[in-house]
């Protein structure tokens, strides 16, 4: 009967891009998601499981898609991104299980794919700010002592600024010396930069590419899989 009022598949998406709006909004402003939203959104994940006429089917592909669970609480452990992230896929995976407005194969870790694949769009983002500076006449590796390769690589994942806010610090002294550190921090543990005139890597909150991976699920579906099963040229 709920059919005939509307498609539940487009309503679990409606409410998913309001989850991750809400979440992304409140990340880029408070730089932490209070709890009560996946909360009240996983109380939204258990009512449109139970008003689903196919209830059995729902549950059953709910409970695949959260495969995905144990993959994001490991990467939260390791660090490589905070709780809410974690928490935002879990909640994800319940209130859209699979769901997207094309026919292209997706999995439970298409979200969380094509959000891996959007951390790569910073980088030639800071390349093309670094080139800049450089055409105008800035030296942005003055009191830098690093090897070239690692300025070149620098180049791809931060920028020299005199305003770090929501950053993070890639620049570690040495006997005295400025050098350049590239070692992977701890989402939770590290704090944002507070100096002036120095190399940072953009603090972007996850969250924002984990809207994207979703919204590339919806309207083109899993990146990696469309790659994979695309006619060779």
């Amino acid at each position: 009967m709920l059919d005939g009022f509307f498609d539940l598949n487009v309503v679990r998406i409606l409410v998913s891009l309001v989850m991750l709006g809400l979440a992304s909004v409140i990340d880029l402003k408070k730089r932490e998601i209070n709890d009560k939203l996946w909360i009240g959104f996983s109380g939204v994940a258990v009512l449109l499981l139970f008003i689903n006429p196919n209830f059995w089917f729902d549950l059953k592909t709910m409970g695949l898609s959260l495969i995905v669970a144990p993959v994001a609480l490991i990467l939260w452990r390791f660090g490589i991104f905070g709780g809410a992230d974690a928490l935002c896929l879990i909640v994800l995976a319940g209130l859209a299980p699979l769901s997207s407005l094309t026919s292209s194969p997706i999995s439970p870790f298409t979200t969380l794919e094509n959000a891996a694949i959007l951390t790569v769009i910073p980088l030639f983002i800071n390349l093309a700010r670094n080139v800049v500076s450089v055409i105008r006449g800035n030296d942005i590796f003055n009191g830098i002592e690093e090897s070239s390769l690692k300025k070149i690589v620098a180049m791809f994942v931060g920028y020299r600024t005199k305003d770090p806010r929501h950053s993070f610090c890639i620049e570690q002294i040495i006997d005295g010396k400025r050098h350049l550190d590239f070692s992977l921090k701890h989402a939770e543990k590290t704090s944002f930069c507070h100096e002036s005139d120095v190399w940072v890597t953009p603090g972007l909150p996850y969250v924002l590419y984990i809207t994207g991976g979703f919204i590339i699920q919806i309207i083109y579906g899993d990146l990696i899989l469309r790659l994979i099963h695309s006619p060779v040229l």
